[in-house]
């Protein structure tokens, strides 16, 4: 039952793209979309471009997500139309026990719990950073690391590499050039199609890659209410622990008749 919100959200997506009659389908590549163009050493500028394509792009994507535990993932990123979005992320809290999504809404960033009683916590009134604990990092691909992107002030390293593969369009690696400061993005691996769509990313905390993409909706709905308390954490959670039995009571004992 741990999992059925996040099927449903996996159907409503399908549902959605059935219903539209516009399902855009990830196109074979061909050897255009796949050339890598490599205009100089430094991709700076071309993945600029991208990301400033991808800040406006609104889409419903599903991708696969491996962490190297040989059991794929998928995740569900929706940009919508308002600029509201939501990022479903299997098995992304607790040690990979428990199923999390994430969302931004005028209201602010929420982390919503997609268990058996969906619930969201808000977690950021202002700006697009889940604090580090309760941070299951996906989402950071789709939203969060974009303007580090377009920032040529940033202190990252980019060059054109070889598309990963099976990724469409073009890759670029990122690496950090500030030693010792914390790095505005992680290092690694990130495709984009030409109209700034991610297909592929390769990062330390796995491989994602595009399945399929279709219109955006008008906005998105948080899955469950917004409760208070503490959003899930990372890290497993304390095993449960039952309180030993009551000892049993003694009878007092009869004195001399």
């Amino acid at each position: 039952m741990r999992r059925f919100a996040f099927v449903i959200t996996l159907l409503a997506l399908g549902l959605t793209a059935a219903c539209s009659g516009d399902t855009q389908e990830a196109a074979p590549s061909s050897p255009a979309a796949s050339a890598v163009s490599v205009p100089s050493a430094d991709g700076s500028d071309a993945l600029a471009g991208l990301a400033a394509l991808a800040l406006d792009r609104r889409y419903a994507a599903l991708y696969t997500w491996e962490v190297g535990d040989g059991q794929p993932r998928n995740v569900i990123a929706t940009v919508a139309a308002d600029g509201t979005w939501r990022v479903d992320i299997p098995r992304g809290a607790q040690a990979g026990t428990a199923d999390v999504s994430v969302v931004r809404t005028a209201a602010g960033l929420h982390q919503c719990s997609l268990g058996l009683a969906p619930s969201c916590v808000l977690v950021a009134e202002r700006g697009d950073k889940v604090p580090g604990k309760y941070d299951p990092r996906v989402q950071r691909l789709f939203r969060q690391w974009l303007p580090a992107f377009t920032d040529r002030h940033e202190a990252l390293a980019v060059s054109a590499v070889q598309p990963l593969d099976g990724a469409q369009g073009s890759c670029y690696s990122v690496d950090s050039v500030a030693a010792g400061l914390d790095a505005p993005v992680d290092v690694g691996i990130y495709c984009y199609a030409p109209d700034g769509l991610l297909t592929a990313a390769r990062v330390n905390f796995g491989v994602l890659k595009l399945v399929k993409h279709i219109d955006a909706p008008p906005t998105v709905q948080l899955p469950g209410p917004v409760v208070s308390g503490l959003p899930l954490g990372m890290d497993a959670p304390p095993p449960v622990t039952q309180a030993p039995p009551p000892l049993p009571q003694l009878q007092p004992s009869a004195g001399p008749s």
